[in-house]
């Protein structure tokens, strides 16, 4: 019952606040035909990032996790004319994908799609970038936050998805090895004096997860 409920309420704030997207539609449309895993954010986590990438004024975005550009496109609106967004894919066909729904959305001047594993990508790229949403290989997580605060100026903005696991973060004894590279990197920030960081608890269609937002101090 409880998931039902989240899955209403979602339909009715995304039917109230956000309305009808032909564009990002045929991208999800296009990442089901392509087999891709539907683990994309929803639409209402998707227009949050685009209020956050607005709010902090980006004019350059840093995605580690493309699969099928659902969420870049959401990022991408957020950039002005000259903005940029680089996006990190390992898997050459979900980056296929992304590229061509991102074509669609005409964002194509914007977005540069990085194919390869980001561990290899990140260390090539020179910042600083306004906004970071990490959303890839769980157990990566802190390593990627480190590139991403390298990559950084005071008041980017560095979002981590996923982090609560259906609450099994909280879990000390939890093996699982996207619990334990989760709670790795709240470890990481938790011992970084650069950054403010908070939790989100989330539900809706997605179920029961969260983002950690951090933000790089002013007098970092």
């Amino acid at each position: 019952m409880e998931r039902q409920t989240w899955e209403r309420v979602d339909e009715y704030f995304t039917g109230q606040l956000l309305g009808p997207d032909p564009v990002l539609d045929a991208a999800q449309e296009a990442n089901a035909l392509a087999g891709l895993p539907a683990i994309d954010v929803s639409p209402a986590q998707g227009k949050l990032l685009h209020l956050l990438a607005r709010t902090v004024g980006a004019r350059r975005i840093l995605e580690i996790g493309t699969l099928g550009g659902y969420s870049t496109i959401w990022l991408a609106r957020a950039l002005p004319a000259d903005g940029e967004l680089v996006t990190c894919e390992i898997n050459p066909a979900h980056a296929e994908v992304a590229r061509e729904n991102v074509a669609r959305a005409g964002l194509g001047g914007v977005v540069d799609v990085r194919v390869g594993p980001a561990i290899d990508t990140l260390p090539t790229l020179d910042g600083p970038f306004d906004l970071v949403f990490i959303d890839a290989d769980k157990q990566s997580n802190a390593e990627y936050f480190r590139h991403a605060l390298r990559l950084s100026r005071p008041g980017t903005m560095i979002v981590v998805d996923n982090v609560v696991r259906g609450g099994r973060v909280a879990d000390t004894y939890n093996s699982d090895p996207d619990v334990r590279g989760t709670r790795e990197v709240a470890e990481v920030i938790a011992q970084e004096p650069r950054v403010d960081a908070t939790v989100v608890q989330t539900v809706g269609s997605k179920g029961y997860d969260g983002f950690l937002l951090a933000l790089v101090r002013q007098d970092a």
